[in-house]
């Protein structure tokens, strides 16, 4: 299967992701359709991160001027920090300006000449002719933003994912602030910058042509950031809340800074498996997508590769946990299946065993996602009564693909459904089918047919001929 994994150890932005997947081969014709429909447009440059040559990308608002074009990074340190640019314009001024974050971008003109500004603190600064559109326009409601996109004529697979993923950022702001999703604006968002951001990358990623997106864990950085409401500890509330309902995991560090943006977040939530780390490629692109802070000791760039993911079956990162049980009755060993599930357990397993003193007992077993190993660990000390639980600690488990058939059976002049289960791998290659017990045991006594005659009926029913 065509696979697009990232490598998230230095988090991810809306502009990251936009340069990663352009770096990557997404043709940057593929953002037009989001340039005729808002005042703005994208500005692509190639840098230079401790050695690593990366793509980086802002969104400018359009003034139908063709002024210089530089880098910064939306929601990932704010200006590009540190990095040199170089952008050649037609009337051939270099143009430099220092701010005080102390940070240089250059930009080459035609002629070559050359200004420079010095700001408070003597580092050096582009200054551009473009507006960044970050900062500037309207902030939008989540039903103001679904306007917007569903005029913009997408093809409809990228205008899904695009307000999907703005409801993950609508339902995240909403709950940091308690209202209701109708009426929240995206305060930590923005406006036009956001929607390019968010479309961009579902146009981008409909480029590429892959069947799978992947993430490993996400660096969401340290530190404290200034928002909308006040200074607060990385990661961002808005962040976490939609973490919360992502597949992949977050990761703390490895510099004080933000690292994983909200809308960098919620792409990846919509978009990307999560995976403890980089899937088995036959890799055949790679690219580089530059971020705002520029660091001493390491390149701050979100890398994507391209691939070819073979017929496997998906990786799920799980962890055990296990404890031994001699005093549980049978009607609470009986439900720990039902309430463990409920807690989040992905799987239980309870085996006869022999303890101490040659005691019968019961081994509880039970799967789990890593982010739920404490809720299901109290409730099944809760509910058992045992003194310890034991932890094996993350692993993995390759999971099949699973879609659910309905076979409908006719018995008699009469017709009945049993639902069979479809196991396939990444490639869609299906390779077993298994019908409902208890479908099949409903029709088995609604007909008087023997139960293993309706399970072979259903299967071969959705089965294709051979």
């Amino acid at each position: 299967m065509r696979t697009l994994a990232f490598d998230g150890r230095m988090g991810a932005s809306g502009d990251m992701l936009l340069a990663a997947l352009l770096a990557a081969g997404a043709d940057r014709n593929a953002l037009a359709p989001i340039e005729d429909a808002l005042d703005v447009r994208y500005e692509v440059d190639r840098v230079d991160e401790h050695g690593i040559a990366a793509t980086a990308v802002r969104v400018v608002l359009d003034d139908g001027s063709d002024g210089a074009h530089g880098h910064t990074d939306h929601h990932h340190g704010g200006h590009a920090s540190g990095h040199s640019h170089t952008h050649d314009d037609s009337d051939g001024h270099s143009h430099t300006h220092d701010d005080s974050d102390g940070h240089s971008h250059t930009h080459d003109d035609s002629d070559g000449h050359s200004h420079t500004h010095d700001g408070s603190d003597g580092h050096s600064h582009t200054h551009d002719a473009a507006t960044p559109a970050e900062g500037h326009g309207p902030h939008r409601t989540y039903a103001e933003v679904v306007d917007i996109v569903g005029s913009m004529d997408l093809p409809a697979s990228v205008e899904s994912d695009a307000i999907e993923t703005f409801q993950r950022l609508g339902e995240a702001e909403s709950s940091v602030h308690d209202t209701d999703l109708e009426s929240t604006p995206f305060h930590e968002v923005g406006a036009d910058d956001a929607i390019a951001d968010v479309v961009g990358v579902a146009l981008l990623v409909e480029d590429l042509g892959v069947g799978r997106i992947a993430t490993t864990p996400l660096a969401t950085g340290g530190g404290t950031a200034s928002m909308a409401h006040g200074e607060y500890p990385i990661p961002a509330p808005a962040v976490v809340e939609i973490a919360a309902g992502a597949d992949w995991s977050l990761r703390g560090g490895p510099v004080d800074a933000e690292l994983l943006t909200p809308t960098g977040a919620a792409i990846l939530a919509q978009f990307a498996d999560g995976v403890e780390s980089l899937p088995a490629l036959n890799v055949d692109a790679v690219g580089y997508g530059a971020g705002g802070y520029t660091f001493p000791d390491r390149p701050n760039v979100l890398r994507a590769l391209v691939g070819d993911g073979g017929r496997t079956l998906n990786r799920e990162s799980i962890t055990v946990l296990e404890t031994n049980l001699d005093d549980a009755p049978p009607e609470v060993l009986g439900d720990l299946q039902r309430s463990l599930t409920d807690a989040g357990a992905r799987d239980v397993t309870i085996l006869p065993t022999t303890m101490k003193k040659s005691r019968p007992g019961h081994l509880v077993k039970v799967i789990v996602k890593p982010g739920d190993t404490d809720r299901v660990a109290r409730r099944l000390a809760v509910e058992t009564g045992t003194l310890g639980v034991r932890e094996h600690g993350a692993g993995h488990r390759w999971i099949a693909d699973r879609e659910f058939r309905t076979a409908e059976l006719s018995v008699d002049g009469e017709t009945h459904e049993v639902t069979v289960k479809v196991a396939s791998d990444q490639e869609g290659e299906v390779y077993d089918y298994s019908a409902e017990y208890d479908d099949a045991a409903a029709v088995a006594a609604a007909t008087g047919l023997p139960v293993r005659e309706v399970l072979r009926r259903a299967e071969a029913a959705v089965r294709p001929e051979t």
